[in-house]
């Protein structure tokens, strides 16, 4: 018996033709009187053939949903949508640092933006991107001249010579709000050549041909290598560390 079943599996693979092997095998169950047989062999055998073919088949359907699960994942780096262009003039970036103990108070300055786009479709933010020209960053207190303004361009912080543009690429929008206007922005982040994803709580408005987006995040520096007096990675700073999270408040204007 034990040969014509190899002579079955050789003839008819099993992931071929299922249905053909269980005739083949129904046949030589009959002729040998299987059922009434006590060979404990023979039995094993059946299992160990049946089993793959079991669970071989149930494989296709988990694939099949593994798909199903990932269609549902909308990209929106390739939505289609009217292009309006973001106002370099009106548009800015204000930046909020501190020491960690805080005893200096807060660092507040302002970046600009070089470019950028948004797309709207339908009234809605589908898509946008915005590359942030790093050699304006600046101290609120522009009328102080120690303020150490070369500091944040240097190695130990930005290195702006090395990576003078920082970009921000949307991904992904969910509104939150309708009535509201408020929106969850997600997008890749890029500074000094290192990409993260954020994503950004924001109010929008888009009425007669403009586009007004306000929103706030929190990043950690250390993330895209800042690590400048992090306690992260620097022991026995006391009061001399410097908080790992920096505060951005966004302002954007796009028009038509």
């Amino acid at each position: 018996m034990m040969e014509r079943l190899s002579q079955t599996l050789k003839m008819h693979p099993i992931s071929n033709n299922v249905p053909l092997f269980y005739d083949h095998l129904s046949t030589i169950i009959t002729q040998h009187n299987f059922y009434n047989m006590n060979n404990k062999l023979s039995i094993s055998c059946l299992i160990l053939i049946s089993a793959p073919l079991f669970f071989g088949c149930r494989g296709p359907v988990k694939e099949e949903n593994k798909n199903n699960a990932s269609s549902n994942s909308v990209s929106l780096e390739h939505v289609a949508g009217e292009k309006y262009i973001i106002d370099t003039k009106e548009s800015f970036l204000t930046w909020e640092g501190s020491m960690v103990f805080g005893f200096e108070g807060k660092s507040i300055g302002y970046v600009y933006i070089s470019k950028g786009e948004l797309m709207i479709e339908k009234g809605q933010l589908v898509g946008g991107t915005a590359e942030i020209d790093m050699n304006t960053i600046e101290y609120k207190d522009t009328a102080n001249k120690n303020t150490p303004v070369k500091h944040l361009k240097s190695p130990d912080f930005f290195d702006v010579e090395k990576f003078p543009i920082s970009t921000f690429a949307i991904t992904k929008i969910e509104s939150v709000n309708m009535r509201s206007k408020t929106i969850k922005v997600t997008g890749n982040l890029t500074i000094k050549g290192i990409t993260n994803p954020v994503t950004v709580p924001a109010n929008i408005e888009i009425k007669d041909g403009v586009a007004r987006a306000n929103g706030k995040v929190v990043i950690d520096r250390t993330q895209w290598g800042i690590r400048y007096r992090s306690g992260k990675f620097y022991d026995n700073l006391a009061d001399q560390a410097v908080s790992d999270e920096i505060e951005i408040h966004m302002k954007i204007v796009a028009k038509k």
